[in-house]
């Protein structure tokens, strides 16, 4: 949109060139509101003139929270100030948008910068948290298995008893029986 409002405010540019670069600048202009409408994900848009602020639980107990604010980049808002009836018909029209695009220009570069450094920390609060839970998973598996073992051992005990028993008793009734046969 710069480079065809700076084109346009050539003073030595045609009318006919000047129409087109017009059309040109209005409809990147239109596109900045489709792209801002559409931009809506899973019934969510932070872009748009009242967009959603996104807030993700920080902890177990909800008493913290990643914030990421939404930033307003719609046509005549407070990032792009440029009116969504924008255009030229005239050189000294068209050399007015370029002090006013290049405000939008740092406005917006600031507004993505607000929304990355968001986005980034909810990865690695993401990141965070799925290392958490592996941990916790690992953690509670080992105590199973501990578990696991310690019953196995306990289990392998009592069957050595129980055999230890049944052979002492088998000897407790040979040593009976064999006495029966030396009394017949």
């Amino acid at each position: 949109m710069k480079a065809k409002a700076l084109a346009a405010a050539d003073t030595s540019l045609d009318t006919t060139s000047r129409t087109a670069l017009n059309e040109d600048f209005k409809s990147l202009r239109d596109q900045i509101s489709k792209v801002v409408t559409n931009a809506d994900f899973n019934g969510i848009n932070m872009v748009k003139s009242s967009g959603t602020t996104l807030n993700a639980l920080a902890n177990d107990k909800g008493s913290s929270k990643i914030t990421v604010a939404a930033q307003d980049l719609s046509l005549g808002g407070s990032n792009v100030t440029l009116a969504a009836t924008a255009s030229f018909a005239t050189a000294a029209a068209a050399s007015a948008y370029i002090a006013t695009l290049d405000t939008n220009l740092t406005n917006v570069n600031t507004a993505l910068t607000k929304l990355g450094t968001g986005s980034n920390a909810l990865a690695s609060h993401l990141k965070f948290v799925g290392n958490l839970q592996n941990s916790l998973t690992t953690g509670i598996s080992n105590l199973v298995d501990a578990d696991m073992a310690s019953e196995s051992a306990k289990l392998q005990a009592l069957q050595t008893k129980q055999q230890l028993g049944v052979q002492a008793l088998a000897i407790a009734n040979a040593s009976s029986s064999t006495l029966l046969t030396l009394f017949r």
